[in-house]
């Protein structure tokens, strides 16, 4: 099964400073049939003003994945990290039992991300936080994993879920495939470009919602930049 979510039916809108669309239920969002896909929680499309950003607020009990598609994102919290995330990179945070962080735009333009929350195995636990870089030519043609919750993705930044984050840069008419395999599900996003996933097309910021499909044949239409969830189905 494979439901393509147009990006015009998503929850959200511009706020001033932010310009947001909400895959699934968010904040004033709610759509009860739109709630999680798996362990995916949230799944936003967020365009930050510069010099703007998020202040300091709490989390808990939540793995939080923030992929830059534009620009960067700076990271504070109350563990005395700091870090900026850069385009085609990532910064994840556990926030375990609890933590307090903020986000800003400090670049002199708009700054593009995707901020997924993926549902912890385990409730509790120290919290953390972590970013790293992943060149966009180490994946072309190919997914790389970015982050995930299992031991063997060595080179991915750790997530404490039942989940694996990757992503994949192609070409116009380049195909990939990944396999998903029983009892999974994922969830889809194209950055940019035109695709289509086992026959079926999607545009640039759709969501794609798959279950029950071992093989994901993905080819781009037009260069894209693809993001991928792949999740427990809980």
């Amino acid at each position: 099964m494979i439901d393509v979510r147009p990006y015009n039916s998503l929850g959200g809108g511009h706020e001033g400073w932010l310009n947001t669309r909400h895959h699934f239920s968010f904040a004033g969002y709610h759509d009860p049939k739109r709630m999680h896909w798996g362990a995916l929680r949230v799944w936003n499309d967020d365009e930050i003003a510069s010099q703007n950003g998020f202040p300091p607020h709490p989390h808990a009990n939540m793995e939080i994945i923030t992929y830059v598609r534009q620009g960067a994102i700076t990271h504070q919290d109350n563990l005395g990290n700091r870090g900026r995330t850069e385009a085609g990179d990532v910064q994840v945070m556990s926030a375990g039992d609890g933590i307090r962080h903020a986000e800003y735009n400090f670049e002199p333009g708009v700054t593009k991300i995707f901020q997924i929350w993926i549902m912890p195995r385990e409730q509790g636990g120290a919290p953390s936080w972590g970013t790293k870089p992943f060149p966009k030519a180490a994946r072309t043609g190919r997914f790389i994993t970015l982050a995930s919750g299992f031991q063997a993705d060595q080179d991915a930044l750790p997530i404490r879920a039942d989940a694996r984050v990757a992503g994949v840069t192609l070409t116009a008419g380049q195909t990939t495939e990944y396999r998903l395999g029983r009892g999974r599900k994922a969830y889809l996003v194209s950055a940019e470009g035109e695709a289509e996933i086992n026959g079926v097309r999607f545009s640039a910021r759709d969501g794609v919602a798959v279950e029950n499909e071992d093989v994901l044949l993905i080819k781009a239409i037009e260069d894209a930049e693809i993001i991928l969830v792949d999740t427990a189905d809980i």
